[in-house]
């Protein structure tokens, strides 16, 4: 079954630890010199229409840790609802990769690309949600402080897309995001908080 992932919202409880806990095994493994190559001859679509140096390195680094390979798209080239439809290009793109990475501005640009993909996409950050960083941030929380269930976070600064992310993240977990900022809980997505169980 086609599955995307454009926001934390998109996993349940359970999916979420999974995919913790199987970071940070195969990051000991990769220390301890174990080769796993899960994605040979797979390719990556990364688009661009944002720039940013660790997104890009860290998607590469990992095809090519894992075997596969990837191609970069930046803005010079692609244009994403500007020259083709994104219909179009989710099509096209999809019959000849793997995966589509997308770090955009727009989310509802994002969701449109993944309704007419025919293989995963994966938001890499819009202007809404950043869901990989919050993998990143719960995975190193995890590390060195243990599970998250029950515990406080206090966000301070802009109810920004890392700020709705960690509000979704705080929903899944089952522990508390607090903020000053009056705008920080922006209610999207509604209709996608039931699509996961929420249960642990």
């Amino acid at each position: 079954m086609l599955r995307h992932f454009l926001s934390l919202l998109d996993l349940s409880a359970a999916e979420l630890r999974a995919l913790i806990a199987r970071a940070s095994t195969l990051k000991t493994e990769r220390l301890n010199g174990t080769l796993y190559e899960p994605l040979r001859n797979k390719v990556l679509g990364m688009i661009f229409e944002k720039s940013s140096t660790r997104t890009r390195v860290s998607f590469e680094a990992a095809m090519l840790q894992f075997g596969g390979h990837s191609i970069f798209l930046s803005p010079r080239d692609t244009q994403l609802g500007r020259g083709e439809p994104i219909e179009d290009t989710a099509r096209v793109l999809s019959r000849m990769l793997d995966v589509v990475m997308i770090r955009t501005y727009e989310h509802d640009k994002l969701e449109t690309f993944a309704s007419y993909s025919q293989v995963p996409v994966i938001n890499a950050l819009t202007d809404r949600e950043h869901p990989c960083q919050l993998l990143a941030d719960m995975q190193t929380y995890f590390e060195h402080r243990g599970d998250i269930r029950g515990k406080r976070v206090a966000w301070l600064g802009d109810g920004n897309n890392m700020c709705h992310s960690y509000i979704h993240a705080a929903q899944i977990l089952s522990s508390n995001c607090v903020s000053p900022v009056r705008k920080a809980i922006n209610r999207t997505r509604p209709s996608s908080v039931p699509r996961a169980s929420r249960s642990a």
